[in-house]
């Protein structure tokens, strides 16, 4: 699964989906804006910006996750 983290007017955030939508990958984008409990998490991460990219394994310990519309991290 392939969460984005993100903010209201964030170039990097709206770069990111493009390149997630032009390949035709689904994602679930969650406006930091939005949700405490959310920015809290992203937070606890370690990330201060937008957008965040954390692409779930099913165990927390192995996700990958960065921070910036980082397309080389996207590619893998």
């Amino acid at each position: 699964m392939l969460t984005i983290y993100t903010l209201p007017n964030c170039q990097q955030c709206n770069a990111t989906k493009r390149w997630l939508e032009k390949r035709g990958l689904r994602y679930v984008a969650v406006d930091l804006a939005q949700g405490p409990a959310d920015a809290a998490a992203v937070a606890a991460l370690g990330y201060q910006q937008a957008p965040v990219v954390i692409v779930s394994t099913g165990d927390p310990e192995t996700d990958l996750h960065w921070g910036d519309f980082r397309p080389d991290y996207l590619e893998r």
